[in-house]
């Protein structure tokens, strides 16, 4: 199996912590790309890796090279493009999508409504509440709408810029996050992986509120 994960923030790195776990007992021959061409931050020690310099995706992948020797770790520092997202997600990828804009959202849902057979779980949260949207295609037919559907019109058509996009600045520093959040965002799409290999997975969305505890999935009607 291979997997992308795309955005080693606060919920990738949350996702990280359990994900190669769960594949070195489960699926050893897995390959796992992390992708991301920010750097570590110091200021971001609550809720990221202990890392505290370089590029994410080489750190964190040459972190888990040495704690899961059995799994393939590679590395992308770079954030999605139009020109680069062909050759990065592709036929068959399970894509953990951790990014914190609506532009790149609507790129990766984009890119796997090119494809016939791909799993796409995206996840993103405020300080307290987010949510995780699932978009599945199998043997060339969407089994849940893609993310940019009309219940989304913020992806659909994104106020914001893609980070990746040429002479576009580095978007300004993103809000303060709360690592108890992040986990609950990541493992929400790490429960929703898991029912996909158990062929459970009947939603394309769900909602958390971390305040009231509580957590709604939502199963709409295929729609554009």
């Amino acid at each position: 199996m291979k997997f992308k994960v795309v955005g080693i923030g606060g919920v990738g790195c949350s996702l990280l912590k359990t994900l190669p776990q769960f594949l070195a007992f489960r699926f050893s021959d897995a390959e796992v790309t992390l992708i991301d061409r920010d750097e570590f931050e110091p200021q971001n020690r609550d809720r990221q890796s202990d890392a505290i310099s370089g590029n994410k995706a080489e750190v964190m992948a040459g972190i888990l090279r040495e704690q899961w020797p059995e799994l393939w770790f590679g590395a992308a520092s770079v954030f999605l493009t139009q020109e680069n997202i062909v050759s990065l997600v592709r036929e068959e990828d399970i894509v953990f999508l951790c990014v914190d804009n609506h532009a790149t959202r609507k790129l990766a849902s984009d890119r796997c409504q090119e494809l016939g057979d791909v799993l796409l779980i995206s996840g993103g949260n405020e300080y307290t509440d987010g949510n995780i949207q699932v978009f599945q295609k199998k043997a060339g037919e969407n089994i849940t709408p893609p993310l940019d559907n009309k219940f989304h019109p913020e992806i659909l058509v994104p106020s914001d810029r893609n980070p990746g996009e040429a002479g576009c600045e580095r978007l300004a520093r993103s809000e303060p996050q709360l690592l108890i959040t992040n986990n609950a965002v990541a493992t929400a799409m790490l429960n929703a992986f898991y029912g996909f290999l158990e062929g459970s997975l009947d939603y394309d969305e769900v909602y958390i509120d971390i305040l009231t505890n509580n957590t709604r999935r939502v199963k709409r009607e295929n729609v554009g």
